[in-house]
């Protein structure tokens, strides 16, 4: 390759000084001014140039970039020399820096290069074409030399060939041979190695090979260092049998990728070849074409308002102006899609007939006779009224008692299509009035997917746990479903995503709830509220009886004559493992005790295969066996006094799950001052009513107690026992005077005594709420007297007879009045 030089005579930057430095050290004269080189001697000391990727190898032609820097100063004055010579070694680390490397950072081989061409870079900097010519080892730098500057020594390859040298040229040959079918790049430095070369030559053999292979820098660097030739061939050998296994691997994955690639186009051209030979047959149209007419055909069943017309014919018309690779054309198509679903004008007939009406409601619950009484009422409005436009129950009640399958009755009863979703936890009012359009995911909220799902315009639509929507700085869905439940504003709704008005006025909405406290108030507005206050242990046991063995037994693929239940077993069932409100907790230990009989079933089967007996395989459950199947019952007594001592009354609460006893104990405890102290995390509106207990006693002890002194250096402590529980409301404040009383008197009040209410400073009884649930948790805990406020008489004469049937109830308007009932041998003094 002829060697064309550069003219660096107008080189501003030229370093008159640094080239005779340099020349002098090369043992060379500056370069003729005809260009002619005068001697081909090969210098004793050498300008050292680093590279960091992989090492050269003596044979080798190849470009080498060079930076604007002290290396491109030298390289100027070197293209001025007589034979051009360099050294390249490798550096030890692949991250060091050129510009501060020194020898210590150098391998001691590297290789003698010739210049053959500069090339300059716009950028600056230039590309240098060089040709290794052999190895030299660094021997020791030069003193006083600012630049890597060293004394070197030179390799020849001195062998004579041999039958192992040549069998092993042979196999490189071969493998070669190999890689040049997987890669032919390969062939191209083939070319460029024969022009300069001979495969005679195994040292020249050797390092062509290795220069081949994409070895790591250290694996080049040793066979570098290797001198001796058959060593090195070797080592060339293994390294080339690793880059042909290598090869072959990547040979392998891309005909895999190719395979793939190729048959994914070929599918895709056959497809479009179908689609085009069936659009000439008239066998099929066009995508677009193809979605219009289906959202056309959804049209022609669908009663549209002119709004709605107007916003679906201009999306059409833009449907149809958009190409189909278009990221619009997807959002158009959607958007179109759930316009054209939402049944427009299409309702559900609906029945009116209170016979069914009471079948099937009858069929599906139990009890709860006051709630379907109101459903009943409800119905026989809707009947004469010919509408229920307006209508938003909310069923307010603990887990269990049956809810969500009211609302199934409901719809069932007046054929209407049901759907339901739980807003607990929603905190995004998107998810009720959807998404607008611009967001990526976009889609409409719940109340719209609910008519898509029900494909009518009247269905009913139930949410539930409406007591537990979270209202934060990220969203307040609660104010969202005021526009969805306000019978003025749901005609017009608005969802988000679809941004067309809605008339949401023939929906029916039911909604569920736990309690009424968490409900925002606007939002309770609108609701007709019915309460499930839950079940009687008389009201279980039917339940239990006549729905959920059958239904359990039926599921878990037992007869009914493989299993009974008898009434004892039901009850204690119900005391002993399931004492909630409602019936969630007793079928789920039916479920275990059926199951566990269905394995018994099985086993026996097994093991006496052709001996079966009839009566083996039957099972009746009687009380005794319930540990057996449930472990020990959970539950003793609400009870925690069987006869209260002194300073104890029994209460009755109202909790999220229903009814409760509430005991309240009082003792006296030596004080420098008369005064109170209340245990049992106790609320505030708690704590309060003691105080005004601990007031309204104060003041009238001498009439319930004449001649006791009222607690002279005393501290009464009042304590609510299962302080882990928190507890609050005003009703405990009849029960808290009748507990410090007795503790006064010294004389406990009279067993199977419980009571209820709200006392004031004069001693009035106020009206108390949750009548129902605390008449069930007495009734259950075996209390046969209670004490209800006089106000709540309307409340009680309300409830089933079965429920009230073996209580005595007394109705009070003041305190005097408990006191005669809670201690009726002691006579209260008058005024």
């Amino acid at each position: 390759m002829e060697w064309h030089p550069l003219d660096f005579a107008d080189d501003s930057n030229f370093d008159a000084e640094l080239e005779g430095t340099i020349l002098n050290s090369l043992n060379q004269s500056p370069l003729p001014k005809n260009g002619k080189a005068n001697s081909t001697k090969l210098p004793d000391s050498l300008y050292i140039f680093p590279i960091l990727r992989r090492p050269f190898f003596p044979g080798m032609a190849a470009p080498l970039m060079i930076e604007t820097g002290p290396f491109y100063e030298i390289l100027k004055v070197i293209a001025k020399s007589e034979n051009k010579f360099i050294g390249l070694t490798l550096t030890k680390k692949e991250t060091d820096d050129i510009y501060t490397v020194g020898f210590d950072g150098l391998h001691k081989v590297g290789v003698l290069a010739r210049v053959l061409r500069i090339i300059p870079m716009e950028q600056g900097g230039a590309q240098v074409i060089l040709n290794m010519e052999k190895r030299m080892k660094i021997e020791h730098p030069v003193k006083k030399s600012k630049q890597l500057l060293a004394k070197v020594s030179y390799y020849e390859d001195d062998i004579v060939l041999s039958k192992e040298l040549k069998a092993y040229a042979i196999s490189i040959i071969s493998t070669i041979k190999e890689l040049l079918k997987l890669n032919p790049l390969f062939k191209e430095e083939l070319q460029i190695f024969l022009s300069h070369s001979d495969f005679t030559e195994p040292g020249k053999l050797a390092d062509f090979a290795v220069a081949l292979t994409t070895a790591t820098r250290d694996e080049l660097q040793e066979v570098l260092e290797t001198y001796d030739v058959p060593d090195r061939i070797e080592k060339a050998l293994v390294l080339l049998k690793k880059e042909l296994d290598l090869s072959k691997l990547q040979n392998t994955i891309n005909q895999k990728i190719e395979v793939t690639i190729n048959k994914s186009q070929r599918d895709f051209y056959l497809r479009e070849q179908l689609k085009t030979i069936k659009k000439e047959l008239g066998l099929e149209k066009e995508d677009k074409v193809t979605e219009r007419e289906k959202f056309e055909a959804r049209l022609k069943i669908r009663t549209l308002s002119p709004d709605v017309k107007e916003v679906i014919r201009e999306e059409m018309e833009k449907h149809a102006s958009l190409e189909p690779q278009s990221p619009e054309y997807a959002l158009s198509r959607n958007y179109l899609d759930w316009l054209t679903t939402i049944p427009w004008g299409i309702k559900s007939p609906d029945i009116h007939n209170l016979k069914e009406a009471e079948k099937i409601l009858e069929k599906d619950h139990y009890g709860l006779e006051d709630v379907k009484q109101r459903i009943i009422e409800f119905i026989g409005v809707a009947k004469l009224s010919g509408s229920l436009k307006g209508s938003i129950l909310c069923l307010v009640g603990p887990p269990g008692v049956g809810k969500t399958s009211i609302g199934k009755s409901i719809a069932r009863a007046l054929n209407r299509k049901f759907f339901r979703f739980s807003v607990g936890g929603m905190r995004d009012e998107a998810e009720i009035k959807g998404h607008r359009r611009t967001y990526i995911g976009a889609m409409p909220g719940k109340i719209v997917q609910a008519l898509k799902y029900c494909q009518t315009m009247n269905p009913v639509i139930m949410l539930d746990e409406v007591d537990k929507l979270v209202s934060n700085y990220q969203g307040d869905p609660a104010s969202a479903l005021l526009e969805v439940l306000d019978p003025e504003q749901n005609v017009e709704f608005l969802d988000h995503y679809l941004d067309v008005r809605c008339d949401l006025s023939d929906v029916l909405f039911i909604v569920t709830a736990n309690v009424l406290d968490s409900i925002p108030e606007p939002l309770l507005d609108r609701m007709d509220i019915m309460r499930l206050s839950g079940y009687i242990t008389e009201e279980k046991l039917q339940i239990a009886k006549r729905y959920l063995i059958p239904k359990n037994r039926t599921q878990v693929g037992l007869k009914p004559k493989q299993v009974t239940f008898s009434q004892e077993s039901l009850r204690a069932l119900i005391d002993g493992y399931a004492r909630e409100a409602g019936v969630r907790t007793l079928e789920n230990n039916l479920k275990k005790i059926l199951r566990k009989i269905t394995v018994k079933i099985v086993r026996e089967s097994e093991a006496k295969p052709q001996k079966k007996k009839a009566a083996a395989n039957i099972y009746p459950i009687d009380p005794k066996d319930l540990q057996e199947y449930l472990g020990k019952p959970q539950f003793h007594t609400d009870r925690l006094y069987e006869s209260p001592p002194i300073g104890v009354c029994c209460g009755l609460a109202w909790t999220s799950m229903g009814g409760t006893t509430l005991y309240v104990e009082a003792i006296k405890v030596p004080n420098a001052k008369t005064e109170m102290k209340l245990t049992g995390q106790a609320g505030d509106v708690m704590k309060e009513s003691s105080e005004i207990a601990w007031s309204y006693l104060h003041a009238r002890a001498h009439m319930y107690a004449p001649g006791i002194a009222f607690f002279q250096k005393g501290q009464i402590h009042l304590h609510i026992p299962e302080g882990a529980t928190p507890k609050d409301g005003p009703s405990a404040g009849v029960t808290m005077v009748t507990a410090m009383i007795s503790l006064l008197l010294n004389t406990p009040i009279v067993n199977d005594l419980a009571m209820t209410g709200e006392l004031t400073l004069t001693g009035r009884v106020l009206p108390i709420g949750g009548v129902k649930e605390k008449l069930v948790a007495a009734k259950r805990a075996g209390i046969k007297t209670i004490i209800f406020p006089k106000d709540n008489l309307r409340d009680i004469d309300e409830l089933a007879a079965h429920i009230k049937k073996g209580i005595t109830i007394h109705f009070v308007d003041h305190y005097d009045e408990v006191f005669k009932i809670a201690f009726p041998h002691k006579k209260m003094k008058s005024v």
